[in-house]
């Protein structure tokens, strides 16, 4: 199955930029997902775009995974209702490296449409100011960033220059994977629109080249609560931030309206496979 086949019907497809189907159709093609290193652990909500990294190198496709050196001393406003605190450089460092390795247990960095790990820190460190407004800068305008949700958002309550220079930031960070490593997709929460195709549209005006984007959808539960979190927080990764018990109980208690989607989202069975399961569930609920 293709991979945005795979995506429909596991229910992880929000929205997409027209023309990638026709794309993919034609061959192999490279994909990104930025993570955010704002811990030292990624935790059960990222591994909804890690998923879609597992699926986008099945489907033969080369994922890229950027840790975000750089835009980690920035912070991403969306779907943040007041500034994050930002994160020292030795912070940053350690958590991008504890996030590395735990990437590396769920994608290939071997072989045919081998998975790589770039840190935007290393085409940014280099990156004067004046070079970046100048060069940047003057090819999206302020209506363009002012019309995103995650800034209107924000906006009315208040909005820092640095959380509003965010989205060029990523922006070129996508510009700079489609220039040098002739990447052309984008991947992340729908949260994240705004982000990625302020990319695609640099790309257009900087290089004069056409990228896509692909967002999945929000992960809610059906009470109403946050996914990924207990009363205790965030459900990591790391067994030393979570216990395998608590882990274990995460899922075991999640309510039956949750656990087919979860099952499609967070497992690699095929739909039949998973058909069988539900048929079975009800049969006999247990």
């Amino acid at each position: 199955m293709d991979f945005i086949n795979e995506l429909r019907w596991r229910g992880m497809l929000h929205d997409m930029t027209p023309g990638l189907e026709e794309l993919l159709s034609k061959g192999n093609v490279t994909g990104y997902v930025g993570f955010d290193p704002t811990a030292d652990s990624l935790h059960i909500g990222n591994l909804v775009p890690v998923m879609m990294l597992v699926h986008w190198q099945r489907g033969g496709h080369n994922p890229i995974a950027l840790v975000g050196g750089a835009t980690g001393m920035v912070g991403d406003p969306s779907g943040k209702s007041a500034e994050r605190q930002l994160l020292d450089v030795d912070q940053i460092h350690h958590n991008l490296a504890c996030q590395k390795a735990q990437l590396e247990q769920f994608l290939d960095f071997d072989g045919d449409h081998a998975a790589c790990v770039v840190n935007n820190a290393d085409w940014f460190k280099e990156f004067k100011f004046l070079d970046f407004i100048r060069d940047v800068g003057k090819h999206i305008t302020v209506n363009y960033m002012t019309s995103k949700d995650s800034v209107k958002k924000r906006l009315e309550s208040g909005m820092s220059f640095t959380e509003f220079s965010y989205q060029l930031v990523q922006g070129y960070d996508f510009f700079h994977l489609w220039k040098n490593h002739n990447c052309q997709v984008q991947f992340g929460g729908s949260d994240q629109w705004g982000n990625i195709t302020t990319g695609t549209e640099m790309i257009r005006r900087m290089g004069g080249g056409h990228a896509f984007a692909v967002t999945a959808p929000l992960i809610t539960k059906a009470d109403g609560s946050k996914f990924g979190k207990s009363e205790g927080g965030n459900i990591w990764i790391d067994k030393a931030k979570t216990s395998a018990y608590k882990f274990y109980q995460y899922w075991i208690n999640a309510a039956d309206e949750d656990v087919s989607k979860y099952i499609r989202i967070f497992t690699l069975k095929s739909q039949e496979e998973i058909e069988v399961l539900e048929a079975q569930h009800a049969a006999d609920p247990g």
